[in-house]
């Protein structure tokens, strides 16, 4: 039988994992240069604003990044991790710990956001190539950053671009040998595991 504490963690991990990726689209909106006056641009700037307005003041920008919005993302999945664990019965746990797991889990997140992207990118490079419509234009402009340096050193194949395949082969490389060995060295499988 289910009790209401699980079901209490389905819906907080569901809306906090929601919100904690529109914060983090906000930064790498901002990271890729992309079109802020984009419709889905302006809900996520509408999303965050509430929170994100107050830590300005404390956080500045730096190299024109705003990086009250990747801190936002850290304390959102800091604050899911701490509630999923008191949830269920296992208390807060060390604060700094979760910092750690925290950082790791917001990461692992920025790499899975690009690899979707470029799932995405490919896709509609099949069936809606040049399309107008906000969500391929923005999907384009979070992968293209990523695939130029694959673009400058990979030859011109004649209108095949294999430049995918090579960042979803580094995409994987970061994720298997440092972000699962950094949860794994940190006890962050171990420990959300046990909760979850």
């Amino acid at each position: 039988m289910i009790g209401l504490n699980t079901a209490a963690v389905y819906v907080l991990q569901t809306i906090g994992s929601f919100y904690l990726l529109i914060v983090l689209l906000r930064f790498i909106l901002q990271l890729v240069r992309a079109d802020f006056y984009n419709p889905i641009s302006q809900f996520i700037v509408r999303a965050t604003q509430p929170l994100l307005k107050p830590l300005r003041r404390i956080i500045p920008s730096f190299a024109g990044l705003d990086l009250a919005s990747l801190v936002l993302a850290i304390l959102v999945q800091l604050a899911l991790m701490a509630l999923t664990l008191m949830l269920m019965g296992y208390g807060v746990g060390n604060p700094l710990q979760l910092l750690v797991w925290s950082i790791i889990g917001v990461t692992a997140l920025f790499v899975k956001v690009f690899f979707f992207a470029l799932i995405i990118s490919v896709i509609l490079s099949w069936v809606a190539q040049g399309s107008s419509n906000p969500a391929v234009i923005l999907v384009n402009q979070i992968c293209e950053p990523l695939l130029m340096p694959f673009r400058k050193i990979l030859p011109n194949l004649g209108g095949l671009d294999l430049s995918p395949i090579l960042a979803f082969l580094v995409l994987n490389l970061i994720d298997m040998l440092v972000i699962r060995n950094l949860a794994v060295m940190t006890g962050m499988l171990q420990g959300l595991s046990m909760a979850i």
